[in-house]
C-alpha cells in the first residue's frame, strides 16, 4: 500500500500560499481529489483528478481503492481541515494512519486577523450546512441555525464559517428575531486571499440582514451588551406573564423548583412539558438544559400566547410552544429525558402510558396534582405500568403584611408525584 493519503489544506490564493511539503506531496500526487472549486485553484497537471462535490461519501472509497494500487492520493479541502473541515470524516473512516494532514491556516483565523480582533476566546460555529430556511421562533435543533442562535446567548464571541444559503444577512435575521438585536455587532470577512477580498467590520444586526455580501465568507459576532446575568432558575412568580384576571394558574416557585429538581436535568436533556400553562416550569427547565431543548404543548390559547411572551421575555431558544392537546404532535417529538405533565385535559392515565413507553432509559416523569382524584389516577397508572413513583406532598405558606407585623398565608397543597422506568 502507498504512503498516506495527503489531506491538503488550500485558500484561494491557491499554490502560492502552500508550503514547500504540501506543494511537494501535491506534485507528488498520483490522484487528486477536491471540490471542483479547490480543484480550480490548482494548475493542470499530469495527475487525474476527481471531483467529490455531492460525493463526500465515496471519498474514502475512492483513497483506499488508490492505496491499495499503489498510487499516491492528495485530497484538497478549504483551509484547516481538522476545523469543522473533512479531516474527521475521513480519519473515522479510514484510520488515522491512512491520513497527513497538512493545514493552511484556517479562513476564520484569517478573517480575525483581517479585523485586528484577538480569538482565543471566541466559540466556532459552522452553519455550513444544508439550506434549512429562515430561523423562526420556536425552531428545533434539527434547523441548520440552531447551534448558532444557542451560542449567541451563551457565548460573547463567535466566529461562523457560513454557506452561500446560511449567508451573513440570514444570521443577522435569526438573531434578530431571537432577540439579540440590540446585543452583537456583525462582521464580514468576504473572498479572503483574492484580489476583490473585503472586509465589512462592526454592522449593526438590523443594518446587515438588508445587506447582500460577496461569496465565500466568514462572519465574526461580537457581543457589545452586557450578557443576561439573571439566575438560571428561581424567578419570581410575578416575573411570568399569566392569566388574568385569574392571576395565580400558574406553578408556583416552591412548587417549581421541587419539581426542577425532581427531573434531574442535564445540560443536554430533551424536555416535554404537557400542559405548559404560562411555561414557567418548561422555560426554567430551557434554562438549566441550556444545550437541550424543550417542547411543550398548551391547550388553552390564552396560557399559549402567554407562554410565547415569556419565552420572548427569556430570550428561549431552545424552547418549541405547539398548541394543541396532548397527545397530539407527541409523536413528532422525540423521546425525552424529562417529562412534566401540569395538565392533562382528561387523558391523564393514556398520557403516563405514552410517556413512559417513549421515556430515555434513566430518565423522569414529573407530575403535579391539587385533587385527590387526579393523584389517584396517577399513582394506579404508574403502578400498573411497573414504574418506580413517589409522591411529595408540599404545603407552602408565603409571608403577608397584617398592619405593622406579618402572618404566613397558605398555600393549597400539591402532590408531586416523580416516577420512572424499572429497568433492572
Amino acid at each position: 500500500m502507498s504512503e498516506p493519503c495527503a489531506l491538503i489544506g488550500i485558500l484561494d490564493d491557491g499554490l502560492s500560499g502552500l508550503s514547500a511539503r504540501a506543494q511537494a506531496r501535491l506534485a507528488a500526487a498520483d490522484l487528486v481529489i477536491g471540490a471542483q472549486r479547490t480543484l480550480d485553484l490548482i494548475a493542470a497537471g499530469p495527475q487525474k483528478t476527481q471531483a467529490m462535490d455531492g460525493q463526500l461519501g465515496r471519498v474514502p472509497e475512492w483513497i483506499r481503492a488508490a492505496r491499495e494500487a499503489g498510487r499516491s492520493v492528495a485530497v484538497l479541502a478549504t483551509g484547516d481541515p481538522l476545523c469543522h473541515g473533512i479531516a474527521g470524516f475521513l480519519i473515522g473512516k479510514l484510520g488515522a494512519d491512512a491520513i497527513e494532514v497538512l493545514p493552511a491556516v484556517s479562513t476564520l483565523q484569517l478573517a480575525f486577523a483581517r479585523l485586528k480582533k484577538t480569538w482565543q476566546t471566541a466559540k466556532i460555529v459552522s452553519v455550513h450546512s444544508r439550506d434549512a430556511g429562515e430561523w423562526n421562533v420556536g425552531a428545533t435543533p434539527d434547523h441548520g441555525l440552531y447551534g448558532l442562535v444557542r451560542a449567541a446567548a451563551e457565548h460573547p464571541l463567535i466566529g461562523v464559517f457560513t454557506s452561500p444559503e446560511n449567508s451573513p444577512e440570514r444570521i443577522a435575521r435569526a438573531l434578530l428575531a431571537a432577540g439579540h438585536g440590540d446585543d452583537f455587532r456583525l462582521s464580514v470577512a468576504a473572498r479572503l486571499g483574492l484580489p476583490d477580498e473585503r472586509v465589512f467590520a462592526d454592522l449593526p444586526l438590523a443594518e446587515a440582514a438588508s445587506q447582500r455580501f460577496p461569496d465565500p465568507n466568514i462572519v465574526v459576532l461580537e457581543r457589545i451588551a452586557p450578557p443576561d446575568t439573571r439566575a438560571t432558575f428561581g424567578f419570581d412568580d410575578a416575573d411570568f406573564v399569566q392569566r388574568t384576571p385569574e392571576k395565580g394558574l400558574i406553578t408556583k416557585q416552591e412548587a417549581r423548583a421541587l419539581s426542577l429538581a425532581k427531573l434531574c436535568l442535564r445540560p443536554d436533556s430533551r424536555v416535554w412539558d404537557i400542559g405548559a400553562g404560562s411555561g414557567s416550569v418548561g422555560l426554567e427547565a430551557a434554562r438549566l438544559a441550556r444545550h437541550g431543548h424543550v417542547w411543550a404543548i398548551e391547550k388553552n390559547a390564552g396560557d399559549a400566547a402567554n407562554a410565547r411572551e415569556n419565552a420572548r421575555r427569556l430570550r428561549a431558544s431552545n424552547y418549541t410552544l405547539v398548541e394543541g392537546k396532548a397527545p397530539d404532535t407527541l409523536d413528532a417529538w422525540p423521546d425525552p429525558d424529562a417529562v412534566f405533565i401540569g395538565g392533562s385535559g382528561g387523558e391523564l392515565a393514556g398520557l403516563i402510558h405514552l410517556v413512559l413507553a417513549r421515556l430515555a432509559p434513566g430518565g423522569r416523569l414529573v407530575m403535579n396534582f391539587v385533587t385527590l382524584e387526579n393523584l389517584a389516577t396517577a399513582t394506579t397508572a404508574l403502578s400498573a405500568a411497573g414504574a418506580v413513583w413517589d409522591v411529595v406532598q408540599l404545603q407552602a405558606s408565603r409571608s403577608q403584611p397584617i398592619l405593622d407585623m406579618h402572618r404566613l398565608a397558605a398555600h393549597n397543597p400539591v402532590w408531586i408525584v416523580s416516577a420512572y422506568k424499572d429497568i433492572s
